[in-house]
């Protein structure tokens, strides 16, 4: 069951994002003006991410009221009813072997079960999902800024080594540590994505017009790569840490995390704020919204790709936090990572497009890692099969 729910995550995250591509790459060229003589590029990247987030948490209420149990109180269907909540967790842990959730997400040396009042307990909770939300938003303008000082070549390589700041923050931020054999997974996986991306024949994207490419411009976007990587990080085992504590679905955080994204960067978008460097670009007295709303005013030909790039998005992140739920950050952004890899290596089988011999042994290296992760995951279910037999015939010979 569990590998037929990988599968699917594994589609339902690689399908979603590959038409998210598309109506992003869409985003990225001029539309044209209501008067039919000038075209115009939309540059609001704060409003994109309002409108993702903002369907992201309908879908995600959608998807809990849908599948409810039918007389459940709204608290316990949003997973902040954490006494109910941790009662049925218990009772089903005692009839396995450990919660499965902990297995995956790795274990801290703290305890996993929340000791305080509900109340307290569910204002934790809501503390911790804003606390993601504001890493979320935090990253997201590095990231953007990163680009105007570095080539998105660079940008990708950078981001290919995204599996070792998750660890690092798990083990720094919640002393969570993990099986052996996972650091050996993410070391291979790493290397191999960063050999395959390295010796690609993508050309670097041409300097920036605005003048940003000083003596010291690397440098600069390396450490904006670097900080956006340290967020994503933080989110990443910030959400293992919900997981493990609180046995919340990946639905509920969804619907929290992208609530609270939709106010803050809301707040971002519509307050006179002054110029703030990387996270508020803008300034003057009109707001970054009240101009993405303009725009979309005289630019309608734009509302079809906004509306395919937010829905996209938030099916996608249905499918991404049912793979935090029950598989884990690592193995999420494992995922998400070879995702364009495996797309590569699907056009050199449909297409013929041709691959370098470095990204051919990046590709394998790759492959090596996962095959490592797939023969541990098969030797565990062989493993507590034999143990569910020997406990069966203990039964039959009482």
């Amino acid at each position: 069951m569990s590998v037929l729910r990988l599968g699917l995550c594994v589609l339902g995250v690689y399908s979603m994002f590959l038409l998210w591509a598309v109506a992003q790459e869409r985003l990225s060229v001029p539309f044209q003006h209501i008067d039919g003589q000038s075209t115009h590029k939309f540059k609001s990247a704060l409003f994109l991410g309002t409108c993702q987030s903002f369907l992201s948490s309908l879908s995600a209420l959608a998807y809990i009221v849908i599948r409810g149990k039918p007389g459940s109180s709204l608290s316990s269907l949003l997973g902040l009813d954490l006494a109910s909540m941790a009662q049925t967790s218990n009772s089903s842990n005692s009839k396995t072997n450990g919660s499965p959730s902990t297995k995956v997400n790795g274990h801290a040396h703290s305890s996993s079960a929340p000791s305080h009042t509900s109340s307290s307990t569910s204002k934790t909770l809501l503390l911790r999902y804003l606390q993601v939300s504001a890493f979320i938003t935090l990253a997201a303008p590095f990231g953007f800024a990163a680009l105007s000082y570095i080539t998105y070549p660079t940008m990708v390589l950078g981001k290919s080594c995204k599996l070792v700041p998750v660890i690092l923050m798990n083990v720094v931020m919640y002393r969570r540590r993990f099986a052996p054999h996972k650091y050996i997974v993410v070391a291979m996986v790493t290397a191999g994505i960063s050999v395959f991306m390295g010796f690609g024949n993508e050309k670097p994207s041409k300097t920036s017009s605005n003048g940003e490419q000083g003596p010291y411009g690397q440098l600069i976007g390396i450490l904006y790569l670097v900080i956006n990587l340290i967020l994503d990080g933080a989110v990443n085992s910030t959400q293992d840490e919900v997981f493990v504590r609180y046995k919340v679905t990946g639905q509920q955080m969804m619907f929290w995390i992208n609530l609270f994204c939709t106010l803050l960067s809301t707040a971002l978008g519509t307050l006179p704020l002054p110029h703030i460097p990387v996270l508020h670009p803008s300034s003057g007295l009109q707001s970054e919204f009240a101009n993405a709303i303009g725009f979309i005013r005289t630019h309608p030909s734009v509302i079809v790709p906004l509306v395919q790039f937010s829905l996209t998005g938030a099916l996608g992140q249905l499918f991404i936090f049912e793979t935090l739920q029950h598989f884990g950050s690592l193995t999420l952004v494992m995922i998400t990572l070879t995702r364009k890899m495996f797309t590569m290596v699907l056009s050199v089988v449909l297409y013929d497009h041709k691959l370098t011999l470095g990204q051919w042994v990046g590709a394998g290296i790759v492959f090596g890692g996962i095959s490592v992760e797939a023969w541990v995951k098969r030797k565990e279910v062989h493993a507590k099969r034999v143990l569910q037999e020997k406990e069966k015939a203990k039964i039959k010979s009482l």
